[in-house]
């Protein structure tokens, strides 16, 4: 068995660029402004969002957002450059610009008043993670793996690539990393390969699943161990398995079909199990509850028990933005009005699926930061648009 890792940011895509078939367009056009009207019942009709406008960016310029920042880093100048910008305020100048030396990616997140910004190439993946200070973007200390918050501490791990899956396992060793100074405080070797989750809602715990099925709760401010038991043989990948409010759920093989399992943490222990239908399926947490989406819509389930909270089987057009990599915080969903003139936005989380605002056409690279959206418009500006995701 081969066990994957996924500790980034979500990766879903904005907006999705496949058109239905022509014949199957307007239907769904009129289906989902349908669906809008439905989900808003008695509500006000989604807001009309006037956009924070930012700095502008060269096309060959990566844009993230990591916790208050804003941040542009472009390759193509000379030496490369890194610019942070307030996601409050990002029509302001800069709140700092250093140099950076040349990738071919980069993705980050914020650890406190840790930057993490990760450095890639294209043949050997993560190549090195440099700790910036938030406030001024100078280096504090680098370490050639790559390394994600965990709570109050943080974690450092050899990624593996392969042809199929570039950097989701993990090998050779796991190590706790004072946040601090960015010397190790333990380690923990991982036998062949195996997955690492940092655990949303349960601050400075990690799950370890090996090839061979152990998984084991670690600490992550001293590494020791804080519940271990079985699982099955598992497609372990970037959304599974999934932990929320102290249970975890597996998608595994079941006979000739598949299951979900919920399963108590610390001890492991199963308590439901039910079929699946065949086909894709992407688990996420929302708000509390597992938010499942299938090639018949999206539902959620309540992690303890396996019972379906509410089914959305019109959420199955709708897109994903991507977001922090551990939040519990509703998802945000993008989906084309009629004519595609305009876009959609949702937010899911326990009460099910709520269309909250209206977004004009030609945004791209939309992804979630703080508590809106930045997207790049028409004019290569960055635009940053705020939310209501309560």
């Amino acid at each position: 068995m081969s066990a994957l890792i996924e500790l980034g940011e979500d990766r879903g895509v904005p907006l999705d660029d496949r058109a239905p078939p022509p014949q199957a367009s307007r239907r769904w056009r009129v289906a989902l402004l349908v669906v809008a009207c439905a989900l808003l019942g008695g509500a006000a009709p989604p807001a009309h969002l006037t956009p924070q406008v930012g700095p502008a960016v060269p096309a060959r310029a990566t844009v993230l957002g990591a916790g208050p920042l804003l941040l542009v880093v472009d390759p193509g100048a000379t030496p490369p450059t890194l610019r942070a910008y307030d996601v409050a305020a990002p029509h302001r100048p800069a709140r700092w610009q250093v140099t950076v030396p040349p990738a071919s990616g980069w993705s980050a997140e914020a650890a406190g008043d840790l930057l993490l910004l990760v450095e890639r190439d294209q043949v050997r993946g993560t190549r090195v993670t440099t700790a910036r200070s938030m406030r001024t973007g100078q280096p504090l200390w680098q370490r050639p793996e790559r390394v994600y918050a965990a709570g109050d501490a943080a974690v450092a791990v050899s990624e593996v690539r392969s042809a199929s899956e570039p950097g989701r396992r993990v090998e050779g060793t796991v190590h706790g990393v004072d946040p601090a100074t960015g010397a190790t405080r333990w380690s923990v070797p991982v036998p062949s390969t195996a997955v690492l989750r940092v655990l949303p809602g349960t601050p400075g715990r990690l799950l370890l699943v090996q090839d061979d099925g152990l998984a084991r709760l670690l600490d992550a401010r001293d590494g020791t161990d804080r519940g271990r038991g079985w699982l099955p043989p598992a497609d372990y990948g970037p959304d599974n398995p999934q932990v929320v409010d102290g249970h975890l759920v597996l998608r595994h093989p079941n006979g000739g079909a598949a299951a979900l399992t919920g399963y108590d943490l610390p001890g492991l222990t199963p308590r439901w199990q039910w079929a699946v239908e065949p086909g894709e399926l992407t688990l996420r947490p929302c708000q509390g509850l597992i938010c499942g989406h299938d090639e018949r819509g999206r539902w959620a389930i309540d992690a303890g028990t396996g019972a379906r909270v509410w089914t959305w089987p019109a959420g199955v057009r709708w897109q994903t933005v991507a977001g922090p990599r551990v939040a519990a915080e509703p998802l945000v969903l993008l989906g084309a009005a009629s004519g595609g003139e305009r876009a959609l936005v949702a937010t899911v989380g326990r009460d099910g699926p709520r269309v909250t605002a209206v977004l004009p056409a030609g945004l791209t690279d939309c992804r979630r930061v703080a508590s809106g959206l930045i997207c790049r418009d028409g004019t290569a500006r960055v635009t940053v648009w705020p939310l209501d995701v309560s």
